[in-house]
């Protein structure tokens, strides 16, 4: 009995031990995993090219599709950052790639007009938050929103987004980018 006692005494101090000693890089090599940055060479130049902070969008592709380059939504958005195919011909035509290819699917193809489209949904709404919901429930629902008294209070920021899959989407991508700054930056 003794010696079982002694046995688990000396095996908690030695769990303790590790814990103090290795916790910390342990989790930030779990968050790692299910906080990756994939397609790097791709994000990284299209987030320079239309000025954006690759994080948000690493944080965009892993709420959008998990960084799966085949996903496919219930509203029919495809690819990486989950375009619809009428947003991404709109987007293409106006920032066309050098090759020219305009494959929704490709994952160069995709992440270039996601980013183009949030460039311009930042420069139009002025801050993160009101873009993703943008991103997320249109350029259209949102506009309107921030017409309303009900939901804005001075036409620029939202304090209430009506559609709950909206609302949860930005929470759940501001949560992922401030996640990936802290593991990258």
């Amino acid at each position: 009995m003794k010696r079982g006692c002694l046995t688990l005494a000396v095996l908690t101090v030695a769990v303790a031990v590790v814990v103090v000693l290795f916790g910390p890089r342990l989790l930030e090599g779990g968050l790692r995993l299910l906080y990756p940055q994939r397609y790097t060479e791709l994000v990284e130049r299209e987030a320079a090219e239309f000025d954006l902070e690759p994080n948000l969008v690493y944080a965009i592709i892993k709420t959008e599709s998990g960084f799966d380059p085949q996903a496919r939504s219930h509203a029919d958005a495809m690819g990486l950052m989950q375009l619809t195919q009428e947003t991404f011909d709109w987007i293409f035509s106006l920032y066309p790639t050098e090759d020219g290819s305009g494959d929704i699917w490709d994952p160069g193809d995709n992440i270039h007009c996601g980013c183009a489209l949030l460039r311009l949904l930042l420069d139009q709404y002025g801050t993160v938050e009101v873009a993703l919901a943008a991103y997320n429930a249109g350029m259209g629902n949102v506009s309107g929103w921030l017409e309303s008294g009900d939901y804005s209070h001075d036409g620029e920021t939202l304090h209430t987004i009506p559609y709950p899959e909206t609302d949860a989407y930005v929470r759940k991508v501001q949560r992922a980018y401030r996640i990936y700054e802290k593991l990258y930056s």
